[in-house]
């Protein structure tokens, strides 16, 4: 089994007690290797420098990377997520559940037809407004606005996520946010969108979360070996995703067979 995944700080979690936190847009980081050790099940490799306090990821192909910079502001782009013609990046404080969204959508082949991002929205219950140029949507709690928008003086798009406290908290006015260009992959926003708006709770140590007014947490649900095995199981999920994907995409033609072969008598015709 995995090593039992918990913040860096507290390596046991048996030690710990583990809460259902909700809601989970404002449940605070998490453990980043629930994204980071799901994309090294699914093949991709560490190029980080040991030397550098920073984790670098590169797909198998080395068309996708992924870069966790932790700096002192909590509420910069810690995480940033390139490919050959597109970016994203989240904010030290996005949930871990919520970048998973994104990055596991990387270890599994595109679906044949693009999904909507504002019906899945609309369904969990957010508003959305259209105008000229732009398209919006908000949770019902005021605090989380995901926007399409067009630049003043183009038409090039860009998605933005904004997080915000309901009221001014010590004049602090963003939790996290998040920013991925025109060329983002729609079946990536997608599962961005789906664990954006999934209602289920996300587990949190006790007061472990940065802003303990505005989340509840119920000590009840996943506890010490639970939390283990369920992180394993998801690493397993992501080996096997992985595979379906270099088999959709392996070439399904047949070598050609060699010359005069179809024509060659058997014995028995002889």
């Amino acid at each position: 089994m995995t090593a039992p995944y918990t913040f860096s700080k507290a390596q046991d979690p048996w030690s710990r007690v583990w809460c259902d936190t909700t809601p989970r847009h404002l449940a605070g980081p998490g453990d980043p290797r629930h994204v980071t050790q799901a994309l090294r099940a699914g093949g991709w490799k560490n190029v980080g420098d040991p030397d550098f306090h920073h984790v670098v990821l590169a797909s198998p192909d080395y068309r996708h990377s992924l870069v966790l910079e932790p700096t002192p502001d909590a509420y910069g782009a810690w995480w940033r997520i390139t490919s050959e013609n597109w970016h994203a990046s989240f904010g030290g404080n996005t949930p871990v559940e919520i970048i998973a969204g994104f990055t596991d959508a990387l270890l599994r082949p595109p679906p044949e037809a693009g999904q909507d991002i504002w019906p899945t929205l609309q369904t969990a219950g957010w508003t959305v407004e259209r105008d000229a140029r732009n398209e919006r949507a908000r949770h019902p709690d005021g605090t989380t606005t995901m926007k399409r928008s067009a630049g003043l003086d183009n038409d090039w798009f860009t998605w933005d996520v904004v997080v915000t406290p309901p009221t001014r908290l010590a004049g602090q006015h963003l939790l996290w946010s998040a920013y991925f260009d025109e060329r983002t992959p729609r079946h990536l926003l997608a599962g961005f969108v789906n664990a954006l708006g999934d209602p289920a709770p996300v587990s949190r140590g006790r007061y472990d979360v940065p802003h303990n007014h505005l989340v509840e947490q119920v000590e009840r649900g996943a506890q010490g070996e639970q939390i283990a095995a369920a992180h394993d199981a998801r690493l397993k999920a992501a080996r096997t995703a992985a595979r379906k994907a270099r088999r959709a995409s392996a070439p399904t033609t047949l070598p050609a067979s060699a010359p005069g072969a179809a024509t060659t008598p058997t014995a028995r015709g002889r």
